[in-house]
């Protein structure tokens, strides 16, 4: 009996500079006149029967490319998938048909409790498998190819995988792509000691189809000793670096920028946004091939 060769991942959303949705930015966005400004959600926030929210975006979809970009499906989890949410996620992708489906290489739940983080896999070849069966299931209960993200690392295990390699099996095993976040990649260059540009350089253009950056803070106690995932702050300079360093190794790719609490008014958001488009712009698409996957 042979194994089938998993399909490679389709990219749908288009290589411009995109922002996190808010309610407080909705009718900013439905007003906007930039045709390229795309917008991701959170598909968890948008799970009820009707509402405001779903009529918001039953609008702004009307004129932007989407992407759902889920936290609760718990992919590393040894726990069975809610029926329930894979429920919600499925009648959004059928009412809203996103350019781009993604989740977290992660997990937050464990008998049946669920916590406020998404915590990292050990990367091991047992661990790898799992994930690569997890994806697969996930894409059939939902009908769809998703990019998997890159975890932000506070502590440093005895891992036997290192992370690039660790995502791009999985990826390429289950036939998903992967979603960079560069603010993850820097934030765990801090905390555990990885090196950032060699991360980065490690992953092949045609696995990654969407790269994410935000703004973070300094853990309370530790200080700048450890870096807090917190999207709660403009983008790093740091960050901005390393998502040139991103796009001239990948290419031209869809970057979206997160803000989740400290929301600023939409002009302050926008100018994050173009900075990140202007960067897309200065990557030539029509380079050589190698140069895109060195």
């Amino acid at each position: 009996m042979t194994t089938a060769t998993p399909p490679d991942p389709v990219f749908g959303l288009p290589a411009h500079a995109g922002i996190g949705l808010k309610p407080d930015h909705y009718r900013d966005v439905l007003d906007h006149q930039d045709a390229s400004l795309w917008v991701e959600v959170h598909p968890e926030n948008y799970m009820v029967d009707g509402g405001p929210r779903l009529d918001w975006l039953d609008a702004i979809r009307q004129n932007r490319a989407l992407s759902l970009h889920g936290v609760g499906a718990s992919l590393g989890s040894l726990d069975p998938y809610d029926q329930q949410h894979i429920n919600g996620l499925r009648s959004l992708i059928d009412r809203y048909e996103p350019e781009q489906v993604s989740e977290h290489a992660a997990w937050c739940s464990h008998d049946g409790n669920y916590y406020a983080d998404l915590l990292p896999l050990p990367r091991t070849d047992e661990a790898r498998q799992h994930l690569i069966n997890r994806v697969t299931e996930f894409q059939e209960l939902i009908g769809r190819q998703i990019l998997i993200e890159n975890p932000t690392n506070y502590l440093d295990f005895a891992h036997e995988i290192i992370e690039p390699d660790f995502l791009c099996d999985v990826a390429r095993s289950a036939g998903c792509g992967v979603l960079l976040d560069v603010n993850n990649v820097w934030i765990s260059a801090n905390n555990v000691g990885l090196d950032p540009h060699g991360y980065i350089k490690a992953l092949p253009a045609d696995l990654v189809g969407e790269i994410h950056i935000a703004g973070h803070e300094e853990d309370p106690n530790l200080g700048a000793a450890m870096l807090i995932d917190s999207h709660n702050a403009p983008v790093a300079e740091g960050v901005w670096d390393l998502l040139e360093v991103a796009l001239e190794h990948l290419g031209p790719k869809p970057v979206l920028v997160e803000r989740d609490s400290n929301i600023p008014a939409f002009t302050e958001l926008l100018a994050e946004r173009d900075r990140a488009e202007q960067a897309i712009k200065t990557i030539d698409p029509n380079r050589p091939a190698h140069a895109l996957a060195s």
